[in-house]
């Protein structure tokens, strides 16, 4: 790198950051930016007179808006040094042993959100401000009060600082993203940048509305005499602030390196987005003894996991059909080498999503790659178009029948439950234990059934017969007649799971409960006025229903006709009772079967849903309550073990 190159790449670095964090909408990845950034770095090691003002090497965080006041941080907040290999590991800890051999490491995650410093005064929250420039941010302390993980008091009552990251979990980002879209908004390139721009709204409703997260990773003034940086944090923890997924202290590189990798394997099993590891000396008076650089503590340094974020081309555009007709786009890319693995597809989503964000045929983008699942496409970099671009057109058949689609705007179906793409999946959907139970029908034999052309639909299934079967490799006479005598069990079901079974988009099992008890097998000749007003269904929900009986009449009643269900008997109305009319979510391993006790509440005229919302009005939990769980205690939602459910129920 010559002098001119050195100062385009300063200028180009300059508007990377600009953009990043001015207008938090990022116009490359962190690797292109990272590598760019340390080629930097190395040419103004070697040529100090060169160095300019404005080069972010000379800054230590990000740019101070001017829609907030400023407000200094009591003690400054410095960057880390980073490093992204085990040799890079190696050199650092090498240097670290030179200023103190006697020392152990502290090792937490580096969160992908917003720096946030923390002034708590006679046990109060006093200010909260932005990392700004390091020493000089931007004072949100009212934004930040909406954030429920940041105590509004704490037991300890000197002055002190606590700094950690403001983050988005990765489902509520997607929550965000999908209200966005319906309101015609940009959407956030990522949960970092969302974080970001939700602190900074001037209206902090906005920012409530939000569900931000505060992780703190370590303390600035203070008068705490721990003299370990883990036992200073736990007592942090101990004041209500949330524990790190995952931390431990090392005693050399073997151990630290073992973090990271256990880190790095699980990171998209966390919550939160991770960019890395960060590694600090344990003993706070090595800390204070070995000081700062001008920019970086020396005692600490943040260990980057492998780039998941990669710049690529948009060769061509393919399309999927699922089980339910769904029609999705998926992008051919250019192969990229992402984490160790070559990607070559990218995930749209729907139509709707190439429509807004404009991807077009030979688009440069930034995809992203969380974990084994499929890339998405989480940005189009259209000031590198050049012309040669091509828009790309919605389809208007089914690309395998080629039947018409039905054009939902966001999403296109294919309503012909014949079509091939559509019957593997299904059949298996069919036979599942939500809809017909039926005992022997895995996806290996239904392969099977469909790959010998016995079977092209599901009404196929029951003109099977002993000598069909007994023609397929692998099948033998008991396999076969067990089969069989499962087909013929799943007739004279209730209606309910019948109507769960044709797989109508938008209708599970509490939306086929509710038609089938509200018009039975009448429910093909419903209106659309009709279908409403049934408790729970909704106008996209009816007209799914609505548009598949148009296209599937007649297979409809040609099953209805060989399963024979059961028209659903007038229920007796339960008797008043806790739980009557009441929204249930079970989670956990109870006494009985989940199964068991959903009919039970259903029984007493509960509603049992599988997801927790503000709508909920009990949670009934068992042994291992998971997420749903967690997430009903943060609403607020009333949580009941089995046994308090029971006591309930008696008292009735």
């Amino acid at each position: 790198m010559n002098l001119n190159e050195y100062k385009k790449a300063v200028e180009q670095l300059n508007l990377y950051s600009y953009h990043y964090y001015v207008l938090d909408n990022p116009i490359t990845t962190d690797e292109v930016y990272d590598k760019l950034y340390h080629e930097v770095l190395e040419y103004e090691e070697a040529h100090k007179a060169d160095i300019l003002k404005n080069s972010p090497t000379q800054r230590v965080g990000d740019v101070v808006s001017e829609g907030f006041s400023k407000a200094s941080h009591l003690s400054r907040m410095w960057s880390l040094e980073d490093i992204f290999d085990t040799d890079g590991l190696q050199k650092w800890l090498t240097k670290t042993y030179k200023l103190d051999e006697n020392i152990s490491f502290y090792c937490e995650p580096k969160y992908d959100g917003a720096s946030l410093n923390l002034i708590y005064e006679n046990g109060e929250l006093f200010q909260a401000i932005t990392r700004g420039d390091g020493e000089i941010g931007e004072l949100i302390t009212q934004n930040v009060k909406t954030i429920r993980s940041v105590p509004l008091t704490i037991e300890h009552k000197n002055k002190i600082e606590i700094r950690g990251e403001v983050v988005i979990y990765k489902d509520e980002f997607a929550k965000i993203n999908q209200a966005r879209v319906k309101n015609a908004e940009a959407v956030f390139a990522n949960p970092r940048n969302a974080a970001a721009g939700s602190l900074r709204q001037l209206d902090s409703s906005i920012t409530a509305s939000r569900n931000l997260v505060f992780l703190p990773y370590g303390v600035g003034e203070n008068t705490l005499e721990h003299k370990l940086l883990s036992q200073k944090m736990e007592y942090i923890y101990s004041l209500g602030f949330k524990r790190p997924p995952i931390r431990s202290t090392c005693k050399d590189f073997y151990e630290i390196e073992a973090v990271y990798q256990e880190m790095n394997k699980n990171r998209d099993n966390y919550p939160m987005m991770l960019d890395g590891m960060v590694i600090k000396v344990d003993e706070i008076a090595a800390q204070i003894d070995m000081g700062h650089t001008v920019k970086n503590p020396r005692f600490s340094v943040a260990y980057k996991f492998p780039a998941v974020e990669k710049i690529t081309t948009v060769k061509k555009i393919i399309l999927q059909v699922g089980r339910t007709g769904v029609v999705t786009p998926v992008a051919i890319v250019k192969p990229t080498n992402i984490d160790g693995v070559i990607v070559e597809r990218a995930t749209l989503h729907n139509f709707d999503e190439i429509d807004r964000k404009d991807i077009r045929l030979n688009d440069k983008v930034i995809i992203l790659r969380s974990g084994d699942v499929i890339p998405k496409i989480i940005k189009v970099l259209t000031h590198e178009r050049d012309g040669s671009e091509v828009e790309y057109k919605r389809p208007t058949e089914c690309p395998v029948c080629k039947s018409e689609l039905l054009d939902e705007g966001v999403l296109l179906k294919c309503q012909n439950l014949t079509c091939e793409a559509r019957v593997i999946n299904s059949i298996i959907y069919f036979a599942s234990k939500p809809c017909l139970n039926i005992d022997g029908l895995g996806v290996k034999i239904v392969e099977a059934l469909f790959e010998s052309g016995l079977v092209k639909s599901v009404v196929d299934l029951f003109d099977l017969t002993l000598d069909k079967l007994l023609m397929l490799e692998g099948f033998k006479a008991k396999k076969a007649q067990n089969l069989l005598y499962a087909l013929e069990k799943a007739k004279r079901c209730e209606y309910w799971r019948f109507v769960n079974s044709l797989g109508i988009e938008h209708i599970g099992e509490v939306a086929s409960k509710t038609l089938s008890a509200n018009f039975g097998s009448g429910f093909m000749d419903a209106t659309k006025e009709q279908i409403i007003s049934c408790d729970g269904v909704g106008e996209e929900m009816a007209e799914s229903v609505l548009e598949f009986v148009r296209v599937n009449r007649d297979t409809i009643l040609r099953l209805q006709d060989i399963l024979k269900p059961l028209e659903p008997l007038q229920k007796e109305e339960a008797k008043d009772n806790i739980f009557k009319g009441k929204s249930v979510v079970l989670t956990g391993s109870m006494s009985e079967s989940r199964d068991k006790i959903k009919e039970m509440l259903e029984s007493l005229g509960a509603k049992v849903v599988s997801s927790v919302s503000k709508k909920t009005d009990f949670v009934i939990y068992g042994e291992d309550a998971g997420s749903k769980y967690d997430k009903a205690m943060d609403l607020g939602v009333e949580c009941l073990n089995e046994e308090e459910m029971r006591g309930k129920i008696e008292q009735t």
